[in-house]
């Protein structure tokens, strides 16, 4: 399990709510799309970070966390795993509380160095399933 009740709780109520969504279009085919409107229910701020830098859920879009001109409280990774952990580690650069990686979504390494970083970190679970519980 890579994300105990504790850290899931401290995530989702105590690190803040700008929440940057990186993978987040437009495409509503897309699990990135339908979460990031869950969150922004929840009342989190969804800051989308794809390469089309895309207003999604009238919130503008950036290429890149570096892009992002104000500070992120948690990064939502909906990239293939291949791909996340260069992600973890530019969320670490950007000075977010914490990282979460989506259902599907795992790599060891980055979990690891992202705690040894000091961010709180979930994998492999969905926010959108654990808010509504909460």
């Amino acid at each position: 399990m890579y994300g105990d009740p504790a850290t899931i709780r401290k995530i989702l109520t105590e690190l803040g709510d700008t929440w940057a969504v990186v993978g987040l279009s437009n495409n509503q085919d897309r699990a990135a799309y339908g979460v990031a409107r869950v969150l922004q229910r929840f009342g989190k701020r969804v800051v989308p970070v794809h390469p089309k830098a895309e207003t999604v859920h009238g919130e503008p879009g950036y290429a890149s966390l570096a892009d992002i001109p104000f500070k992120v409280d948690v990064v939502d990774v909906f990239v293939n795993s291949e791909l996340a952990g260069p992600v973890a580690d530019q969320a670490v650069a950007v000075g977010a509380g914490a990282v979460w990686f989506q259902l599907g979504v795992i790599d060891e390494a980055a979990y690891a160095r992202t705690r040894e970083a000091g961010l709180a970190m979930v994998m492999d679970r969905c926010p959108a399933i654990e808010i509504p519980a909460l």
